[in-house]
């Protein structure tokens, strides 16, 4: 189990709910991109930086998307 208390390997804006980031990432075996879209996302009303992290997460979809097309 997590230890909540971890600023480094388990930092709060990653563990909301009991369910860490960095595992669904993991679970869904995501690349680069669509790892760190799930990350700026799944933190960005935890850190106190919602709209820059929801921008950073759309330039790696876009960035992505830009990679597929």
């Amino acid at each position: 189990m997590a230890d909540p208390s971890d600023p480094i390997n388990h930092p709060s804006h990653y563990n909301v709910g009991g369910i860490e980031c960095l595992d669904v990432i993991e679970a869904w075996e995501c690349n680069y991109h669509l790892g760190n879209v799930l990350k700026y996302v799944c933190r960005a009303k935890h850190k106190g930086r919602e709209l820059a992290d929801l921008k950073k997460a759309r330039f790696y979809l876009d960035r992505y998307i830009s990679l597929i097309e």
